[in-house]
């Protein structure tokens, strides 16, 4: 998000980042060597963009100064190496647990995350809602009248899952449980696929619920 952003405003962002407390138009404006009018402007903008808000006033002697600081949801455009730490995690449980009960692991945390979401089975445009709430950019695609499946044009996890495999498990479990059934992947970005297509086969006592 940060990119998309003049580099102005991306100074200034990075300019309260590492002043927390919050900093004046005055500071700014000496900060980055442009007018006030220019540092009210930009400032404007990123609050209505949800990147600064107004935090505290601070005394000067005569009229107080407006502090302004970052939001949470700016301190998240930064980098995070949050992928580095669930790499490493996943090394030492496996070494830990073994891999086999690793993929067992993913399974029941894709499973958890369904039930977290879903109460009861649900069809692909469902399916299809939860995913891009997370991330995805997901489609239910129909190859026939009946015959649908669900093709993801990313991966939240590529990066990770291309070094660890097993994570597709989680995916596989949470897409499965939320449908019912048993997931074919067809198609895979992790193995060099142009998306990730997902078939799910309705198990036996759902498709005789289906039928009845």
């Amino acid at each position: 998000m940060l990119e998309g952003l003049g580099r102005t405003q991306q100074d200034l962002l990075n300019a309260l980042l590492y002043h927390a407390s919050g900093m004046s138009i005055d500071e700014l404006a000496e900060h980055l060597s442009v007018t006030r009018t220019a540092v009210r402007q930009h400032l404007a903008s990123l609050e209505r963009d949800g990147l600064v808000l107004r935090g505290e006033t601070r005394p000067t002697g005569r009229r107080p100064e407006q502090l302004y600081q970052l939001t949470d949801h700016a301190k998240e455009q930064f980098p995070r190496q949050y992928q580095m730490l669930a790499s490493v995690l996943i090394e030492e449980v496996a070494d830990i647990i073994g891999p086999e009960a690793l993929a067992s692991l993913m399974r029941s945390m894709g499973r958890k995350l369904a039930l977290d979401r879903e109460h009861q089975v649900v069809d692909e445009a469902r399916i299809v809602q939860h995913m891009n709430q997370a991330g995805y950019e997901a489609e239910v695609f129909f190859r026939a009248s009946d015959d649908k499946e669900i093709v993801a044009h990313n991966c939240v996890f590529h990066r990770l899952a291309a070094a660890h495999p097993v994570v597709c498990e989680l995916d596989l479990a949470l897409i499965g449980t939320l449908g019912g059934g048993e997931v074919e992947h067809n198609e895979c970005m992790v193995r060099g696929g142009d998306v990730c297509r997902f078939k799910i086969r309705p198990n036996a006592n759902e498709q005789t619920a289906k039928d009845d």
